[in-house]
């Protein structure tokens, strides 16, 4: 699992399916995360790279963009409200999710599953550590491809990704950061349409 920084243009590298890669990025580089086979959800955290504890804030993103999920040219907060991440291109359909939190072994206990499951908020805290790094916590992450229906009641739902194999999100660095990316490893909601897989991403 890659957690060097490629370089710029780099064949696409994978996210196994079920783990995570911790990624270091320049400001102003370029990331792109693929949808390889279109029902994948990919768990997206960004960290300051000199203050671990500056990160990827979804609340702090939401009240400057003042929407529920990013769209093209919007640019992600930190939770000392700093510009960490900017939306460059999307070609999926654009339904993310930024409401729910990165699965963990209390959530798939409720949902009554016995002995350990991997788990999102894990594959963060295994990334970083290959980098000699303990997060203060697990954000809430960027749910990119994660199709949650906000319903006319207010209710949720978890739906399968509406993205297409090989469709992908590309992510500006607005400072110099860390990026997490965790092939979600949901087997027990439709949010990866029941089959966790493999995800890719590349530095352009």
């Amino acid at each position: 699992m890659n957690t060097t920084s490629p370089g710029p243009d780099s064949a696409p590298m994978r996210i196994p399916a079920r783990s995570g890669v911790a990624v270091q990025l320049a400001k102003g580089m370029t990331i792109k995360v693929i949808n390889t086979h279109g029902h994948q959800v990919v768990d997206t955290w960004a960290f300051n790279q000199d203050d671990i504890g500056e990160s990827m804030s979804m609340e702090h993103s939401r009240t400057s963009m003042l929407k529920l999920v990013p769209k093209v040219g919007d640019t992600l907060l930190t939770n000392h409200r700093r510009a960490i991440l900017t939306l460059v291109e999307d070609t999926t359909p654009g339904v993310h999710d930024t409401l729910i939190a990165a699965c963990d072994r209390h959530r798939y206990a409720q949902l009554g599953v016995v002995g350990y499951h991997d788990n999102c908020t894990d594959n963060l805290a295994a990334a970083l550590a290959r980098l000699g790094l303990k997060p203060q916590e697990t954000p809430c992450p960027l749910n990119l491809f994660m199709n949650v229906p906000v319903r006319g009641n207010g209710q949720l739902g978890f739906a399968q990704p509406v993205s297409q194999a090989g469709q992908y999100v590309a992510l500006r660095a607005e400072m110099d950061l860390i990026i997490v990316m965790s092939a979600c490893p949901q087997d027990v909601t439709a949010v990866n349409g029941m089959m966790p897989t493999d995800a890719h991403y590349s530095i352009i």
